[in-house]
């Protein structure tokens, strides 16, 4: 039985022996059905597109996909045109419509050999983009044309394959790694505070009782000059608002009558002029304590208004509560301009000279702040330290864009000014697992390789690699943990192609 097994293989061998030799153009020849997997960037769009391997006089299938580079979504609609141009020979076809959304399928029939390169023009209602993939080789023989797929075809033993319809359903990006200046960061916690233009503290203006106007509460919107609370002076034996009035108004026509006879009296000068200037001045204040309670002043009660918009922060008293003249009772920020303030061990004191900006990250979320998104600037920082608290106090300003909370805490990442460059990647394409640190360095935008790296500081944004991926390499920078769980499900073939 074993002899026979070995007759018929051999048969078989010969018999595709000869049949190559008839058709060197068989597949069963060459052994390989390999696709080209052709990748390209502009400033809008990424293309990925698999493609039968060129050879002069046949026939080659175009699988293109776009992805808009702003958020990894399919190109919804509009017209794309493929160029195929080899030295000064050049085919081309236009699509009107896509395939399926994001998808053009284009078929090309080279007519000259040599190295070219393929242009695709894309024309949307927002404009003309066009994307280039050099280094397109047609080959004369088909052979030739297959082993080189099959040479430049993308392997990995740890890849993983997530099609473009994957990650066009999920939020997906990827990014390239850099090399930058890349200097040391501090990283801290700041405390958010209003800037002191930013808030007013509101006292009483006289002694009395306090009552509140309706709903003046803390985080009540509040406009400039609106009444927030009075004072009712009337009920007490002392300091008494309505004969304070009273008393204004009195010495008010006294002396207004008083310069005002002494005026005319001047005229024939019976009156000195210093005895003028003397009422004169003395009218002058009357009139100007008299005004300032009757602005303030409504029946035995002295009106208290808000002298900037915001929002009550603070109620320091209660409704009904005697105050004294000077006393604070509201608290009214505008939440517009706030410091951040972080303390910082006196090691970092060298570098603070040093600051270039800072990243901003709001606890219990992901969204992170440039200090320039927020108009910020570094306001100061301490020049030396206390006995009892010898930590070093850092100040920085921003315009609150990011509905900061004042009193509440965010993470700060300082950063300093080096020459220094490193090579990183952003912060979320990074994977952990028991310690060890990954990323999914992209082979083709549909097949990714996990890769161990060795990391070192990060701004909040971007994390430095010290091994692991080169600059240049692009890795997944959204989506990493569904990626990761793809290929926890299960390995595909990286070469399957597509079904569409």
């Amino acid at each position: 039985m074993k002899t026979y097994h070995i007759v018929i293989a051999a048969l078989f061998a010969v018999a595709i022996s000869i049949s190559c030799g008839n058709n060197q153009n068989s597949e069963a020849c060459t052994g390989h059905g390999e696709s080209l997997q052709l990748a390209a960037y502009n400033a809008g769009f990424e293309l990925f597109a698999e493609a039968t391997p060129f050879v002069v006089g046949q026939t080659s299938d175009i699988l293109a996909h776009f992805s808009h580079l702003e958020n990894f979504k399919p190109l919804a609609e509009g017209s794309v045109t493929i160029s195929l141009i080899v030295g000064t020979d050049g085919i081309r076809q236009t699509l009107e419509q896509a395939t399926r959304t994001g998808i053009y399928l284009f078929s090309l029939q080279p007519t000259a050999a040599g190295r070219g390169k393929l242009i695709f023009d894309i024309k949307t209602t927002k404009g003309v983009s066009q994307i280039v993939v050099p280094n397109i080789t047609v080959f004369t023989d088909e052979h030739d044309a297959q082993h080189a797929a099959a040479h430049d075809a993308a392997e990995s033993s740890n890849g993983v394959v997530f099609t473009k319809e994957q990650s066009w359903k999920i939020d997906f990006a990827t990014a390239e790694a850099r090399r930058e200046v890349f200097g040391q960061v501090i990283r801290t916690t700041a405390q958010i505070q209003p800037s002191q233009g930013d808030e007013r503290i509101i006292v009483a203006k006289a002694s009395g009782t306090a009552f509140f106007n309706t709903n003046i509460v803390e985080g009540k919107a509040v406009t400039a000059g609106q009444t927030l609370f009075s004072i009712d002076g009337s009920a007490t034996a002392d300091n008494n608002l309505a004969v304070r009035y009273a008393e204004a108004e009195s010495e008010y026509n006294r002396a207004k009558a008083e310069y005002e006879r002494k005026t005319e009296l001047a005229k024939d000068n019976i009156v000195s002029q210093s005895d003028l200037l003397k009422a004169k001045t003395e009218f002058a204040s009357a009139e100007a304590a008299y005004n300032n309670l009757r602005n303030n002043f409504s029946a035995g009660k002295q009106n208290i208004s808000s002298p900037i918009g915001g929002f009550v922060t603070r109620v320091l008293v209660q409704n009904g509560q005697y105050i004294e003249a000077g006393q604070p009772v509201l608290v009214v920020s505008q939440n517009r301009d706030l410091f951040l303030k972080a303390e910082l061990q006196p090691k970092y004191f060298d570098l603070l000279n040093n600051i270039t900006s800072a990243n901003i990250r709001i606890l219990n979320s992901n969204r992170i702040y440039t200090l320039e998104e927020l108009s910020g600037r570094v306001l100061s920082y301490g020049k030396s330290a206390d006995v009892n608290n010898p930590l070093i106090p850092v100040v920085l300003q921003v315009n609150n864009k990011a509905g900061l909370l004042a009193g509440s805490f965010v993470e700060l990442f300082i950063k300093t000014q080096t020459i220094a460059q490193a090579v990183t990647v952003p912060n979320e394409a990074i994977i952990e697992e028991m310690g060890n640190y990954f990323v999914f360095v992209q082979l083709t935008p549909e097949f990714f390789e996990k890769r161990a790296v060795k990391t070192g500081v990060t701004d909040g944004i971007r994390i430095e690699i010290k091994d692991g991926v080169a600059a240049g390499d692009r890795v997944v920078s959204k989506g990493a943990i569904l990626v990761k769980l793809s290929q926890a499900s299960g390995a595909l073939d990286a070469h399957a192609g597509h079904v569409h």
